[in-house]
């Protein structure tokens, strides 16, 4: 049991003295830049599904 209250006291230490947290604007640009990363790569992902629905649709109803 020592062993583990040890190790939530010096995790706790290193969390609250060593760890250097990110200031609020610099959570702010990186989140805005995961955003913007999300939406380009969702874009690009429909862009892709269009693109084969449309071309195995006329491919499909080329046999008909």
């Amino acid at each position: 049991m020592s062993k583990l209250t040890n190790y939530i006291r010096e995790t706790t230490e290193e969390m609250r003295y060593k760890v250097t947290w990110p200031s609020f604007e610099e959570l702010q640009k990186s989140a805005g830049l995961v955003l913007l990363g999300s939406l380009i790569f969702a874009a690009v992902v429909g862009l892709m599904d269009l693109v084969f629905n449309t071309g195995l649709e006329a491919f499909y109803n080329s046999f008909r």
